[in-house]
């Protein structure tokens, strides 16, 4: 006896027994696609005694491929590409997975944070330029000095209220008059050899020259007329007051910028409030100000009342714009710190409580105020220096400028030079 089905005894059927053939003799077995019987098993080793034998690879499609899988030997196929463990194709052993492709994800990391900062920075810009309040035009101002090196800004701090609730107005103790008045005014000048920052004190005695009339376009001939130079801003506004300082200095002013009651406030309570080192105790029924000696932090109430004490002072108005100074260089590097620069929970509120309630004239950029906070930063750094505009004494209430030591403060200015003047 043979082992079937390899042939059987005295089967004398043809090779294409079962294929439609006449012929009487079996086929040998077939070849199937998914089992390919090899040689016989050792006894004890056959289809119930022992390991199933290995079955052929099914690389053509018809189990031709050379090669034997493990197919019904009780282990699991691999990943369908031959590419996992023990799959077909494998070699036994875990394939690994390709290497991060480190350098590329940090250009492609490096390119999208590029992206959203430039995309950010350029929003941000047109956000803050669309909220400036180009109100001045300067163009009007009749018979201008000629411009020196550097750049000159008139800061003004008015007394306006617009925006003020009664409760605030109240509250910050800013009284209830109508129209606008100027509590400050400032020069600063920036330039290669340090920021300038000079006061020059609402008394100060000035005439009124012949100037233009910013919403009448007429033009009013000037008369000699001496007056404070606060009035100057309240009989024709920013115009006229940037008019009245050139024509009493000589010097040109490059760049107006106004600030109110309420925007000041904001401001300072954006920022989180600005340190001062207050020299002396104060107390000012007036201005609400209530300060004991010593460093402190002052929100925006607290602050306005601090530049606006005069009468509690000695040197009244004078000490009054020392104060002045002081603050607005405290205020400005409290703005320039990383802490607010790179917070934008900071950052926006702050930018847009000042973009708000700031006045500039027509040709105001961004980059110009931020020359103009820079600047004053560098006044309260010891990059630069202040002063108060010389004075030579008063009459009527009017102070009196120092006519030669003006003279040549503005031509230390306009050469854009060391300034060495002194002022009280």
């Amino acid at each position: 006896m043979t082992d079937w089905p390899e042939a059987r005894p005295n089967d004398n059927r043809g090779p294409r027994y079962g294929r439609g053939s006449a012929s009487g003799q079996p086929e040998s077995a077939r070849v199937m696609r998914q089992v390919r019987r090899g040689p016989v098993a050792p006894p004890g080793q056959g289809a119930y005694g022992g390991s199933v034998p290995q079955q052929p690879s099914y690389v053509d499609g018809g189990g031709h491929g050379g090669g034997y899988s493990d197919y019904n030997t009780g282990q699991v196929y691999g990943s369908p590409g031959g590419g996992g463990p023990e799959g077909p194709g494998g070699d036994g052993r875990s394939a690994q997975r390709p290497a991060p492709d480190w350098r590329r994800r940090i250009k492609v990391t490096s390119i999208t944070v590029a992206v959203v900062l430039i995309v950010t920075t350029v929003g941000t810009y047109f956000w803050a330029d669309s909220k400036l309040n180009r109100e001045v035009d300067l163009s009007i101002v009749l018979d201008r000095p000629e411009a020196g090196e550097g750049t000159n800004y008139l800061i003004v701090g008015s007394d306006s209220r617009a925006g003020l609730t009664d409760e605030q107005k109240k509250k910050l103790r800013t009284g209830s008059a109508e129209g606008k008045r100027t509590d400050s005014m400032m020069i600063l000048h920036t330039g290669s050899n340090g920021p300038t920052l000079i006061s020059l004190p609402r008394d100060s005695n000035v005439e009124i020259p012949t100037f233009k009339g910013s919403e009448s376009g007429k033009t009013f001939q000037g008369t000699g007329r001496q007056v404070k130079l606060n009035a100057a801003y309240a009989e024709d506004g920013p115009e006229l007051l940037v008019r009245t300082v050139e024509f009493n200095t000589g010097l040109h002013i490059d760049h107006y910028v106004e600030i109110g009651f309420a925007g000041f406030a904001n401001i300072v309570d954006a920022v989180g409030g600005v340190e001062m080192d207050i020299p002396q105790d104060i107390k000012d029924t007036k201005s609400g100000a209530d300060f004991k000696k010593g460093k402190q932090t002052l929100n925006g109430e607290e602050a306005l009342a601090f530049v606006r004490t005069r009468y509690a002072l000695a040197g009244s108005d004078l000490d009054r714009t020392k104060n002045q100074q002081k603050f607005l260089s405290a205020l400005s590097s409290q703005v320039a710190t990383p802490g607010t620069v790179l917070n934008p929970f900071k950052l926006y509120p702050t930018m847009g409580a000042g973009l708000d309630s700031l006045v500039v004239d027509k040709d105001m950029s961004l980059f110009g105020l931020a020359d103009m906070f820079w600047s004053m930063k560098g006044v309260s750094g010891g990059d630069g220096t202040s002063l108060n505009m010389p004075l030579a004494g008063s009459s009527g209430g009017n102070l009196l400028w120092d006519k030669a030591k003006v003279k040549q403060l503005v031509n230390q200015l306009n050469n854009d030079e060391k300034v060495t003047v002194k002022g009280n």
